[in-house]
C-alpha cells in the first residue's frame, strides 16, 4: 500500500490538488493499491471553503484540518510546523504533495524533510525572482527540500536546474490547473447575477484583487480604477471579489458616488458576492476580458484566449505572456488605461495554448509517484 499525503494551505489549492485525487482514485479502480488522505492547514469553519467548492470539483472536504487561523506569516509557520508533525507521527505516509508557496507549505515542507518522507512540490521552479517577497523565499525553500520538483514548463525546469536541481528530481508534467478547467469547462454554470445585470457574452470586463500590497496603497489602486473606467467607457466592469478586496472596492464606490451628480449606484465596476467555482468559470471565459493580479486568473485566460491585463510589472507564469493572452501594466494607471482601450477596441495579440497544457498532468504525477512504490 502506498499513502499519500495531499496538503493543502488555501482555497485555491483545493482547484489544483483536486486532479490529483481523481488520478489517484482512478489508479485505485484499476487494482493499484494506493491511498490518500487531504489534509488542509487551516479551520474547519473557514468561511472560503463553501461546500460548492467540493461539490463543483466533485472531491470530498479534507480529511484533516490541522487548525491553524492567523495572519501572521511566522505565526502559521510554527503552529503548521507543530500541527503537521503530530499528523505524520499518527499517519503512515510514503509521500507528502504540497502545492504552490504559502507559508503553511513551506512549514509542511519542513516537517516532511525532517520526518525522512519523500517531498514532492507541485507547481515547482516558480519564481518572481523579488527575494522581498516572502511566498519567494517560501519557494526556494520548498525547492530545496523537495524529492520531487514538478514543473508547468521548460521555464521552471530551466529555474530548478540553474538553482541545483539534479535532473532526476525534475519532472516537466504540465500545468495543473489545466486539468481542472477542461475537467470542468462544460460544467460551467451561468450566475443568477449576470442575468440580474444583463451580462451579454463578450460585452463586459471581469476585475479581480488580491494582492494585499496593491490593496493597501489606496490612492494608487483608486486611480488605476479610474484609468480603467474611464478607457472601458460604456463597457460594464464586474468584480467578484472577497476580504480586504470587497471592502477596497466598496470604499473607492462611496467614495465616487460622493462626487457624482447623479449619484449614481450602478457605478463601474460593480462589486458582486463572491461565486462558487463553476460560476467563476462561467463569468471568465465568457469577458470581453480580464483584469487581475492573480497568476491563476490568468492563466485561464489564456486557456480560455480571453484578453488579460495583469496588474503586476512581472509574472510567475511568463508563457501566458509569451505565447498567452496576458500582457504586464505594472501598477501604471496610464499603463492600464492604453491596455483597457486596446481590449474595448478588440485590438489585442493572438494567443495559443502552452506546451503541455493537455489535461493530462495529474495522471503523470500519479505515476511518477507510483514508480516510487513497486508494491503499489
Amino acid at each position: 500500500m502506498m499513502n499519500i499525503c495531499i496538503v493543502a494551505g488555501a482555497r485555491p489549492n483545493f482547484i489544483k490538488v483536486a486532479p490529483i485525487i481523481h488520478a489517484v482514485k482512478r489508479a485505485r479502480q484499476q487494482g493499484t493499491d494506493v491511498n490518500f488522505q487531504l489534509v488542509y492547514a487551516g479551520v474547519e469553519s473557514d468561511p472560503t471553503l463553501e461546500e460548492s467548492l467540493f461539490s463543483d470539483l466533485q472531491i470530498d472536504r479534507p480529511d484533516v484540518f490541522l487548525g491553524v487561523d492567523s495572519k501572521s506569516l511566522n505565526e502559521i509557520t510554527g503552529r503548521v510546523m507543530g500541527e503537521f508533525e503530530r499528523y505524520l507521527d499518527q499517519h503512515p505516509t510514503d509521500v507528502v504533495i504540497v502545492v504552490d508557496d504559502l507559508a503553511s507549505t513551506m512549514a509542511a515542507a519542513i516537517v516532511t524533510k525532517k520526518q525522512g518522507i519523500r517531498l514532492a512540490h507541485l507547481v515547482a521552479g516558480t519564481r518572481s525572482f523579488d527575494i522581498k517577497m516572502p511566498k519567494e523565499i517560501n519557494r526556494l525553500v520548498i525547492d530545496g527540500l523537495s524529492d520531487l520538483l514538478f514543473t508547468a514548463g521548460d521555464g521552471a525546469s530551466n529555474i530548478a536546474t540553474r538553482e541545483g536541481a539534479n535532473l532526476s528530481q525534475i519532472y516537466k508534467v504540465g500545468n495543473i490547473l489545466m486539468d481542472t478547467l477542461r475537467a470542468n469547462r462544460n460544467r460551467w454554470q451561468r450566475p443568477a447575477v449576470a442575468d440580474e445585470l444583463g451580462l451579454q457574452p463578450g460585452k463586459y470586463i471581469v476585475f479581480t484583487l488580491n494582492r494585499k500590497a496593491l490593496i493597501a496603497d489606496r490612492d494608487n489602486l483608486a486611480a488605476m480604477i479610474d484609468s480603467m473606467v474611464r478607457a472601458a467607457g460604456n463597457t460594464p466592469i464586474v468584480a467578484p471579489l472577497r476580504g480586504p478586496a470587497r471592502e477596497a472596492l466598496e470604499s473607492w464606490r462611496q467614495e465616487r458616488m460622493a462626487k457624482a451628480a447623479d449619484n449614481s449606484p450602478a457605478l463601474s465596476p460593480q462589486s458582486l458576492a463572491p461565486l462558487s467555482y463553476l460560476e467563476f468559470g462561467w463569468l471568465t471565459s465568457h469577458a470581453m476580458g480580464i483584469v487581475t493580479d492573480s497568476g491563476n486568473v490568468a492563466e485561464e485566460a489564456t486557456f480560455n484566449s480571453v484578453p488579460c491585463i495583469t496588474l503586476n510589472s512581472y509574472t510567475e507564469h511568463i508563457e501566458t505572456v509569451r505565447v498567452g493572452s496576458n500582457v504586464l501594466v505594472g501598477e501604471d494607471p496610464q499603463q492600464l488605461a492604453e491596455a483597457v482601450a486596446d481590449m474595448v477596441g478588440g485590438k489585442w495579440k493572438k494567443s495559443t495554448i502552452p506546451d503541455r497544457w493537455d489535461g493530462r498532468t495529474a495522471d503523470r504525477i500519479v505515476q511518477i509517484l507510483l514508480s516510487f512504490n513497486p508494491s503499489a
